[in-house]
């Protein structure tokens, strides 16, 4: 038996609003707290809890980017003339970005969504390696770059497994006493609340299926390691999608022209402008402070959430919605979805939640960031522990006196 095992177990949306009143994992992990997200999406807040660091420090924050350079879906241009019908169905889109992440070699999440073919060559998309993998982030190192460079065996789940397949490969190093630090992930509610909002009874079923697996891997643990530390904790939570802006018309109606005068990514809950004249920025500047459903950031509220890029590499204007507002039709979808993610930091469906079984949460530890730390000091510590533990062992085997075995004696036929 080995002496510590940390678990921390990412629940994608799980956030504090979603269950501060409900008893999910209260007997498994009694402490919890509120923490505050990262503006954007799960491509931020990822890379966030993985690095410690905020979008602008990691490069990490939304998916397409305005970069006709850098493009690599030139290729993709010619599809516009194929019937629309055809390429606005969401089968064809996600076969076409299964293949098209083979072809490029992207290691992260990567989906076309629905951004039109006929500009699809003015746009890079910003996540090409794994999050999830050393060497994965944009800029900086993660947690598992740190492990590897301290020769700290840890698990961490596939994107490309399910929840149960991922549940199953970690029991399996969990048996064999392998690792020192675990890193399981479950994106399952996230898909979920898209679709069927905040306040759905399927939510509730889900939590359970979690909370039953929680107790399984718990137990499970608890026969190998000594000391258990359980943390779950999300990197946001999901509003619920009341009304809807069809902001694109009405920058479709000014007298511009998108990729002469200007470009633009339409996210969910956000759109982000290039502008090429000062023409452009004018009529949409104007423009956008009528649309009384959002507002446009200045920078110096981007600089206080960590999005402020030097470079304007994701947009030079930032439009965002107020919670509970959907941009539909968008770059994400032509069709609206009950419940969205990517609203301002402040808003309460944002807030993300860390629970444990450890007496105390340190009182530092407020934003998804800060778990970064938390996963270092305990995977330095599991670390120590377990190498003392084996070490004691050994020595203890090799300063026990060897002693001829007394066997019976033989018995005659």
């Amino acid at each position: 038996m080995k002496e510590v095992l940390p678990l921390f177990v990412f629940i994608d949306a799980c956030g504090w609003e979603i269950i501060k009143d409900r008893a999910f994992a209260r007997t498994l992990a009694p402490n919890r707290k509120r923490l505050a997200s990262v503006f954007g999406y799960s491509s931020a807040c990822v890379p966030s809890i993985l690095s410690g660091g905020w979008p602008v420090e990691h490069r990490n924050w939304c998916y397409f980017v305005y970069d006709p350079t850098n493009s690599p879906f030139k290729s993709l241009r010619a599809l516009q003339w194929l019937p629309e019908t055809l390429t606005s169905r969401r089968i064809f889109r996600r076969w076409l970005s299964k293949f098209i992440k083979t072809q490029l070699n992207f290691r992260g999440y990567f989906d076309l969504y629905n951004i039109p073919f006929k500009y699809i060559s003015l746009y890079d998309f910003t996540e090409k390696r794994n999050p999830l993998q050393p060497g994965g982030m944009n800029r900086g190192p993660n947690i598992f770059d740190y492990l590897q460079e301290h020769s700290i065996p840890y698990h961490v789940s596939s994107p490309n497994r399910s929840e149960k397949d991922n549940l199953d490969a970690l029991t399996n190093d969990i048996r064999h006493e392998q690792i020192d630090f675990a890193f399981l992930y479950w994106p399952g509610l996230d898909g979920l609340m898209h679709s069927v909002g905040n306040q759905s009874p399927e939510i509730g079923a889900k939590l359970a299926i979690y909370e039953e697996w929680l107790k399984q891997l718990v137990s499970l643990a608890r026969e190998h390691y000594s000391e258990v530390r359980l943390y779950v904790f999300s990197d946001h939570g999901m509003a619920n999608c009341d009304q809807f802006l069809d902001l694109k018309a009405k920058i479709d109606g000014l007298p511009l022209k998108m990729g002469r005068d200007y470009a633009v990514v339409y996210d969910s809950t956000m759109a982000r402008f290039w502008f090429f004249n000062d023409r452009a920025r004018e009529h949409v500047t104007q423009c956008l402070t009528q649309v009384h459903e959002g507002r446009i950031l200045p920078d110096s509220e981007l600089s206080d959430l960590g999005a402020l890029f030097a470079d304007r590499y994701f947009g030079e204007l930032i439009f965002l919605v107020k919670e509970g507002v959907l941009i539909v039709p968008s770059h994400m979808g032509n069709r609206p979805i009950r419940g969205m993610h990517g609203y301002h930091p402040s808003e309460s469906q944002s807030f993300a939640v860390l629970c444990t079984n450890q007496d105390k949460i340190p009182q530092e530890i407020s934003a998804i960031p800060d778990i970064y730390r938390m996963m270092i000091r305990d995977a330095n510590d599991a670390n120590s522990r377990n190498l003392l533990g084996k070490n004691s062992v050994l020595r203890s085997i090799r300063s026990e006196p060897f002693v001829q075995p007394k066997y019976p004696p033989p018995v005659e036929v």
